[in-house]
Order: C-alpha cells, then sequence, then structure tokens
C-alpha cells in the first residue's frame, strides 16, 4: 500500500503562484500514477492532473489547463503541482492519490489518498 503525504498548501493572493508536494512511501504491488484532487465546501471532488508513472503522460481538468503543471521527480516518489495565475476559484483542500498505472489516466480509480492540503486564494 502507498502512503502519501502533502505539503505546500497556504494562502496566495489572485494572480499569485503556489507550489504542491507529495511524497509517496510504502511497497506497491505495480508500478502507479499520481494525481491531484481538489474539493471545495459543498462541492464535488474533482480530478485536477494526473501523471503517470513514466512522467510522459499528463492529463488536466478544463480549468486548469495552461496555468497548473504536474510534474514527477526521477525516482517517481514524489508528485509537484506547479499553480500558476490562481484564482479564487481555485480555492479548496486539495488532496494527492495514486493509482495502478494500468488504469486510463484520466479515469477515478485512484485507492490511496493522502490527507489534503488547503489552498485559499483571495481576490
Amino acid at each position: 500500500q502507498v502512503q502519501l503525504v502533502e505539503s505546500g498548501g497556504g494562502l496566495a493572493q489572485a494572480g499569485g503562484s503556489l507550489r504542491l508536494s507529495c511524497v509517496a512511501s510504502g511497497r506497491a504491488l505495480s508500478p502507479y500514477a499520481l494525481g491531484w484532487f481538489r474539493q471545495a465546501p459543498g462541492k464535488e471532488r474533482d480530478l485536477v492532473a494526473a501523471i503517470s508513472w513514466s512522467g510522459e503522460r499528463t492529463v488536466y481538468a478544463d480549468s486548469v489547463k495552461g496555468r497548473f503543471t504536474i510534474s514527477r521527480n526521477g525516482a517517481k516518489n514524489t508528485v509537484v503541482l506547479q499553480m500558476n495565475s490562481l484564482k479564487p476559484e481555485d480555492t479548496a483542500v486539495y488532496r494527492c492519490a495514486a493509482k495502478p498505472d494500468y488504469y486510463t489516466l484520466g479515469d477515478l480509480k485512484f485507492d490511496a489518498w493522502g490527507q489534503g492540503t488547503q489552498v485559499t486564494v483571495s481576490s
């Protein structure tokens, strides 16, 4: 089972940037993809971005394309979400998640979750 720990949330002004990191530990049975989800109060949890085991494939929600970038380190155990041009509607709890790499990258079959980190964007 993979354990995930996020860091890097906080407060930013609209137009600013924040960088979220997630470190994966533990033993996985197979290569795993990593993703970031977010959930705002009263709203559903949405996939923000995901990256494959190799790092060669990525998917993004339409709302963050061109502003957010997901990346993965060479050791495969850390995923970073660089968030630029932040908007107040980006305010949410962001959670890191993992799933076996053989699933379609954009589907929601994630089975390991971090605790989450709060991102607040002021106008």
